[in-house]
């Protein structure tokens, strides 16, 4: 299941999935029903998994065009039922069991009577059993006794062939873990060129490089400041490079004054003072050939989108999905 949503990580919904849908995958994963319509918009047939709760109002539209939703409580199960029945419809849906991100699915007491409650709803088919692991990439102890609870789990509910799909695996999960009964996994960042567990890093390709253009090249005398508050202030004649990009594009802000370079004419070169909402400027003192027009690189092959995110004190999930509608994603074969 390639997980695609908040559109592919800041990727561009529609483009990935039609390039995901190519590779046969099994379901294409979303957060709710506005991203699976823009999938079916786009003319991609792969199924679609919803992976967190529904509204209620939401909820016959999933049942209309066959969506396969999770179900975490019998009130949610009750009414797909009802809905399927008035459609004249068998859905197909997975049950969420919470084994430890307390964000939803059922809780583990009682869940055999669960799942005999859940078989009398004749318009459900339970296909499906999944849960989340919250600490994959931080806490290796808890995530190995989370699978092996999962597994329990599947064994009191009848066994692995009892569920055709049975998923646990994030990212961090897939690439770090045995998967045991699991025959499905929803890998999403990994998908995208990053893995969240660093020692596999060298087996993904990095997917997205972000890019400006160097917009004007000044050069500053000693004492001048640099962008707003005069965090930066010059203690040298420095030639100044301005990039065309900013927060307002989804640039982090907090990586001001932390060191954070950009990749210029095949070297690093530092940014200097504050990002502001649309513009950022560059140290290139030591870079004379860089003009006007130059191409700037500020994540991707030669500046690790994991290192900007450090930097800014934050994970690399947030720098993937703000980048913002107003940055032109180009598509490369």
């Amino acid at each position: 299941m390639a997980v695609v949503k908040a559109g592919a990580y800041g990727h561009g919904l529609e483009e990935i999935a039609k390039t995901l849908a190519a590779q046969q995958i099994d379901f294409l994963g979303v957060a709710n029903v506005g991203e699976a319509r823009r999938i079916r918009e786009a003319g991609v047939q792969t199924r679609i998994y919803l992976l967190g709760a529904t509204w209620s109002e939401e909820r016959a539209e999933i049942v209309a065009r066959d969506w396969t939703p999770c179900i975490s409580s019998l009130q949610e199960a009750e009414h797909f039922n009802r809905l399927a029945q008035l459609q004249a419809k068998r859905l197909r849906v997975h049950i969420a069991v919470d084994t430890g991100m307390g964000r939803g699915g059922f809780v583990v007491d009682h869940l055999p009577e669960t799942l005999r409650q859940l078989e009398s709803f004749s318009h459900l088919e339970i296909e499906g059993i999944g849960s989340h692991l919250p600490s994959a990439d931080e806490d290796e102890a808890f995530t190995v006794k989370q699978f092996a609870r999962f597994h329990e789990i599947i064994d009191s509910l009848g066994g692995a062939a009892r569920f055709k799909w049975r998923h646990l695996a994030n990212s961090a999960g897939l690439l770090g873990y045995e998967q045991g009964l699991c025959n499905l996994s929803r890998p999403g960042l990994m998908l995208y060129g990053v893995s969240p567990l660093p020692e596999f890093q060298g087996n993904l390709a990095t997917v997205m490089t972000l890019k400006s253009r160097v917009t004007l090249v000044r050069s500053l005398p000693a004492g001048h400041g640099v962008s707003y508050g005069r965090q930066f202030v010059t203690t040298k004649p420095t030639r100044v490079a301005t990039v065309g990009i900013g927060y307002g594009d989804g640039y982090p802000r907090h990586v001001s004054g932390k060191g954070a370079d950009v990749w210029i004419r095949g070297q690093r070169l530092p940014i200097l003072g504050r990002i502001t909402m649309d513009q950022m400027m560059v140290d290139v003192t030591a870079a004379v050939e860089v003009l006007e027009g130059d191409e700037v690189e500020l994540f991707g092959a030669n500046i690790p989108v994991t290192e900007i995110a450090e930097k800014a004190e934050t994970i690399v999930w947030e720098i993937f999905t703000g980048i913002t509608p107003r940055v032109v994603r180009q598509y490369l074969d």
